[in-house]
């Protein structure tokens, strides 16, 4: 009989990096910072519930080729944490540790969220 059960609490934080977002806007000016940040919200949107699919569909070579894509446009608008985790759901592929794909893959899809929600949240602050 199990006496004591664990809950583990998936929770990490969420890694932006204003200075890129920054950068984005002294080069591109309010109106073109925005517009891209915009195009890459929905982008990643996308890209992460495709990453998904392809993960339930053992289309591992595109599963790579999307969650590669995922790491540029996460760079891009300063997502560090999702374009690491991006990165280690690659390394997983390339291994062929399905078992760190599927944790990697969970993780990647998790801070996805977030990641897009805080991105969100700072575009409604700055207007």
């Amino acid at each position: 009989m199990v006496e004591k059960i664990t809950t583990l609490k998936l929770a990490e934080p969420i890694r932006l990096d204003p200075d890129r977002l920054s950068q984005l806007y002294c080069q591109l000016g309010e109106a073109g910072a925005e517009d891209i940040i915009c195009r890459a919200i929905e982008e990643l949107a996308v890209r992460l519930t495709h990453c998904n699919r392809l993960w339930r569909r053992h289309s591992r070579d595109e599963l790579r080729k999307s969650a590669r894509s995922l790491i540029a446009i996460a760079d891009q608008i300063g997502m560090t944490a999702l374009a690491n985790v991006a990165c280690h759901v690659t390394q997983a592929i390339d291994a062929g540790d399905s078992v760190a794909e599927a944790a990697t893959l969970s993780r990647l899809i998790r801070i996805g969220e977030r990641s897009l929600t805080a991105v969100w949240e700072l575009q409604d602050l700055s207007v």
